[in-house]
């Protein structure tokens, strides 16, 4: 452990853990980042020393944003490095290559892909700039870890500069299977690019498997060994490790504030509002991928199939804003907006009977966790995710343990939560409003059952396992020495195949 703790850490991510905005008076007003990510890594930056650089969110420069930065750093424990880029960089870089053609594309949404040249050409700059703030704060000995399909290309941008320090990278979201994969324009210089990293990590052993296939179809003399969670997988140049790394959530923290007397007064007061009947809460960031106007037909064809839930069963479905800008996303909130009108139009009563209850809006994370303590079946459907940490979330603060989690088969989480999980195919709307009254109609026994056995896998692997187990496997000389995940997630996760 002493090794480890003289290796500094420098993280790399398309944000600093802190979001800068121009406040009254045209002063930096830091607000600190939200998420596991943020709150696992601050205290192992702190521990081991070292820095986060990313882009501090502003497409403006100048010495007073860099003093706020500067002082963000100095009250987290350890320094922060912004990457300043300008607006047109921020539009190709982020909007464009990012989240036009590697967001839909990885998500197995490629006719949504924007293929324009000139984004390839702005995302190796940006990567290479970076590389560069990278350089001038690193030294051989650290331990460079990079975050997420925006900066897939620091690592061979690092290597072109002479780096010599050992670099990891995680993906947030999926990796795509080989016909997938094959459609984006720049895929073998994209995977040279990942296997200049010495670690790669994913959140699935569904998405190494699709990662390492692509390599066996596009790169010459791929060799695969070991078992298990972490691989070594070599070719003509290049030797790397692979693994499968499925990111959690603070769960001890989230169990606790549910628990607060706080939330548990917002989460009555919502029972009074929607009384006598059971509560279905789906929550989630307003995207193409998240499955919302498939939930609300399958919750439209349950009210259909089973009269029985008729005033006895609310939807409460929570959309945060996100990029109405993007014509796409305008068009999914009218579509949104238009199912629910139609829903509730065919079905609401008289007496207060409201079939679905929907919020547009972001969430305190006390209401949030009201919502969760509330609800007594979460339907969490996304056509396909990286993870989805809602659904963990939702188990860490079910701490009666007699509620009922509906999860897609394409969830991340479906992996390691399958044993107490319902899993849904989102596209299957009729098999969607069969489980809906299944999770209805469950015994009190085998809703505590099941709730329980996902609680304990979360507990026992959480962020700060994820944290450890990624730079365990990145530092660890002999693979077979390496510390395997707890049984039930290395059962769990392997063997899983949607059917």
């Amino acid at each position: 452990m002493g090794a480890r703790a003289r290796q500094r850490l420098v993280v790399v991510s398309n944000r600093l853990p802190f979001v800068f905005k121009r406040g009254k008076g045209g002063r930096w007003r830091i607000e600190r980042g939200s998420g596991g990510l943020v709150s696992a890594l601050l205290p192992v930056l702190r521990n081991r020393g070292g820095s986060w650089i990313g882009w501090p969110g502003a497409a403006e420069t100048g010495p007073d944003l860099e003093r706020a930065v500067t002082a963000a750093g100095a009250e987290a424990g350890f320094a922060l490095k912004p990457v300043t880029l300008d607006a047109r960089a921020v539009h190709e870089f982020y909007q464009g290559f990012s989240n036009e053609i590697i967001w839909p594309l990885f998500h197995g949404l490629a006719s949504l892909c924007n293929f324009e040249p000139s984004y390839w050409s702005t995302y190796k700059e940006v990567n290479r700039k970076f590389a560069q703030v990278v350089m001038e704060d690193s030294a051989a000995s650290d331990f460079i870890w990079v975050h997420d399909y925006h900066l897939m290309g620091v690592a061979a941008e690092l290597r072109g500069l002479g780096c010599r320090a050992k670099a990891g990278f995680f993906l947030h979201i999926p990796f795509p299977p080989p016909d997938v994969f094959f459609i984006l324009p720049w895929r073998l210089t994209l995977l040279h690019s990942l296997l200049q990293y010495d670690l790669l990590g994913f959140q699935t052993m569904r998405d190494r498997r699709n990662f390492i296939q692509c390599l066996r179809e596009l790169v010459t003399d791929v060799t695969v060994q070991g078992k298990g969670q972490v691989v070594t997988v070599a070719t003509d140049h290049r030797t790397v490790r692979v693994g499968g790394f499925p990111i959690s959530i603070d769960y001890n923290a989230f169990m606790r504030q549910a628990a607060t007397d706080d939330v548990a007064r917002r989460a009555q007061e919502l029972h009074r509002l929607l009384p006598r009947r059971k509560l279905v809460l789906g929550v989630d960031r307003l995207d193409y991928t998240k499955g919302i106007p498939h939930r609300l037909q399958a919750f439209r064809a349950a009210l259909e199939r089973y009269p029985d839930l008729r005033e006895r069963m609310s939807l409460i479905q929570v959309v945060v804003p996100s990029r109405e800008d993007i014509p796409q996303y305008h068009q999914l909130k009218t579509r949104i907006d238009q199912l629910v009108g139609q829903i509730n139009s065919s079905y609401v009563r008289p007496g207060g009977w409201v079939p679905v209850w929907y919020v547009y809006d972001s969430l305190s994370r006390n209401d949030l966790l009201a919502y969760y303590r509330a609800a007594d079946i979460a339907l969490i459907t996304p056509l396909r995710d990286g993870m989805n940490l809602v659904a963990k979330e939702y188990c860490a603060c079910s701490i009666e343990e007699e509620c009922v989690l509906i999860l897609s088969e394409f969830a991340g989480a479906a992996a390691q939560l399958q044993n107490g999980a319902l899993l849904v195919n989102p596209h299957d709307i009729e098999g969607v409003a069969d489980t809906l009254h299944r999770a209805f109609t469950m015994s009190d026994e085998e809703r505590r059952a099941r709730m329980r056995r996902m609680r304990r896998s979360i507990r026992e692997s959480d962020i700060f396992w994820w944290v450890d187990s990624f730079l365990r496997a990145a530092i660890a000389k002999d693979l077979s020495a390496f510390p395997q995940p707890e049984s039930h997630v290395i059962e769990a996760v392997p063997d899983y195949v949607p059917i």
